[in-house]
């Protein structure tokens, strides 16, 4: 299997004060929303998060093998259970990602050496939105033994194939009461600027 696609639930939500995951988005969760955008793109599917409050929606979930580090844990348990070549990362909480730059990122790894493909926006690289080959694994799993837990910073060491050229809009993500309620009102206004 060459591609596979991976959606990360298990974060914390602080800031959020609830699971972003389970958030009702175009009527249904914001978890659910983002896999069936990820598998426009790619198959197979599933979610990297706690099964016991993730599998009703459908999906595969598959618990993080590393909880406490973050979304580097999530990535790292799915390049380690992932029978694909490349596998599709995509964080939960990013309601205006479409299939449409997932497809362009996984044809951009499948024409490059590099072993990572990261859409770069305007606050810099996105891992949380990117493919990452099998081979990423070995050096990731070291990166959290050495508690080196942001994802930017490690895409930046192994290096990444950077793309640019990506409306900046796809990777706006949710992190608080205050920008669901933005996304919220931003999608139900046509031809919104958010």
């Amino acid at each position: 299997m060459r591609q596979a696609g991976f959606v990360l639930v298990g974060g914390r939500s602080s800031r959020m004060g609830r699971d972003k995951a389970l958030l009702p988005w175009r009527g249904t969760t914001l978890a659910q929303h983002v896999a069936r955008v990820v598998q426009e793109a790619t198959t197979p599917v599933a979610l990297i998060g706690d099964p016991s409050r993730y599998s009703h929606l459908g999906y595969p979930v598959h618990a993080d093998d590393s909880p406490g580090n973050g979304p580097a844990g999530g990535i790292a348990t799915a390049l380690a259970i992932s029978k694909a070549e490349w596998s599709l990362i995509v964080g939960c909480d990013m309601p205006f990602i479409t299939a449409q730059p997932l497809r362009m990122l996984l044809r951009k790894a499948a024409e490059t050496d590099r072993k990572c493909v990261v859409p770069a926006g305007p606050s810099g690289p996105e891992p949380l939105c990117a493919v990452y080959h099998r081979d990423c694994l070995e050096t990731l799993k070291k990166a959290i033994a050495e508690s080196r837990l942001r994802m930017r910073d490690f895409v930046r060491e192994l290096p990444a194939l950077l793309v640019t050229g990506i409306d900046p809009k796809s990777f706006a993500n949710l992190n608080t009461p205050e920008d669901f309620e933005a996304f919220t009102r931003a999608w139900t206004i046509p031809h919104s600027t958010i």
